[in-house]
């Protein structure tokens, strides 16, 4: 499918069926959820976000197929995030399906149902900022003039099977084979349909856009997502499947050249570690501050402040890949965090 042709429910043949389920509210607008064929019933890979809108698409897609969300018999959850494993609950309950994702991201939903519960959510969220050198005036004005709202978004459920790399999920008379592909998330898996060759590769590797690497809290020590990232992209672009193999991405549409497309993305992050590097020197700089310095599709001053969370979770990927490879170094260990060149 090109990126021109219009996004609808559509059999792509081999038991196969993208159903896209909205987004409300996100420039993204759509994940594109499939479905398997298999002697038990369809397994789903992903569900799409929790929204009546969503669960409605869901079913009036499934059933264009002569499909019924009720004879579902398995989702697997690419990664946690709420546009993937939103509706993954809410499928189980209408069919009694299990859902499955990776250990590292199934860990993620339990600690993000705990926290929750014990409301403190909103606490932890607003001491991260302050260590990253937000100042309070931001904290008690989060809001701008034209910036996109921040929904509420419950924890999506907890799994009912945990996948390692290499594990075969349960597709009856078929072959789909998990492989961890952390970085987007940590526990964020593509997967290989052995039988005829075709990936599913979430936000993993996309067409044309790059998925967010962040780094939550922004100092938590012994983890390098970026790192991880761009380890897992080197993975499968080396794959034998990824120089012609169809490539089936959560959103944006199918592609070929997934080897090529993920050495792009690569690049990418390679010339913005040099820009991150850049703003480095023997001065210490806060996380704040080094976000502020880099470039964004908005100027900095017209971020809402949940914008400018996720821009310092990624300044904060990237210098922790940096640090890991002797260009960066932590000055000292009080709040807030600070920078400078290593020598």
């Amino acid at each position: 499918m090109s990126a021109s042709e219009p996004v609808r429910p559509r059999h792509l043949g081999g038991g196969l069926w993208s159903v896209p389920v909205p987004i409300p509210g996100n420039p993204l607008a759509y994940t594109l959820v499939y479905a398997l064929e298999s002697a038990r019933g369809p397994v789903l890979v992903d569900a799409g976000w929790e929204h009546e809108d969503a669960w409605a698409a869901l079913g009036e897609g499934l059933g264009a197929f002569g499909m019924d969300v009720a004879e579902v018999y398995g989702v697997v959850v690419t990664h946690h995030h709420p546009d993937h494993a939103g509706l993954a609950g809410r499928v189980r309950e209408a069919s009694g399906a299990w859902i499955a994702m990776h250990r590292e991201d199934a860990e993620i939903v339990r600690r993000f149902r705990e926290m929750v519960e014990r409301d403190a959510g909103r606490s932890w969220r607003l001491d991260t900022l302050r260590r990253a050198g937000a100042d309070e005036a931001e904290l008690a004005a989060p809001g701008r003039a034209g910036a996109r709202r921040v929904r509420h978004v419950d924890p999506p459920a907890e799994p009912d099977r945990e996948l390692d790399d290499g594990d075969l999920v349960d597709l009856p008379g078929r072959r789909l084979r998990a492989i961890w592909t952390p970085g987007h998330s940590p526990g964020h898996i593509c997967l290989h349909l052995e039988d005829d060759g075709r990936l599913f590769t979430g936000d993993h590797v996309l067409p044309r856009i790059t998925p967010h690497i962040g780094l939550y809290p922004y100092d938590r020590p012994g983890v390098d997502p970026l790192g991880d990232f761009l380890a897992s992209l080197r993975r499968v672009a080396g794959l034998p499947a990824a120089e012609r193999a169809e490539a089936l991405p959560a959103h944006q549409h199918r592609f070929t050249g997934l080897a090529e497309r993920a050495r792009a993305i690569i690049g990418h992050h390679e010339d913005r570690l040099a820009e991150v590097a850049a703003l480095l020197g023997a001065e210490p700089v806060t996380l704040w501050q080094v976000a502020a310095g880099l470039s964004w599709r908005s100027p900095w001053e017209a971020m809402a402040l949940a914008d400018r969370e996720m821009a310092a979770g990624e300044a904060a990927a990237h210098l922790r890949t940096l640090e890991r490879r002797g260009v960066a170094r932590r000055d000292g260990a009080d709040a807030p965090i600070r920078f400078v060149r290593a020598a």
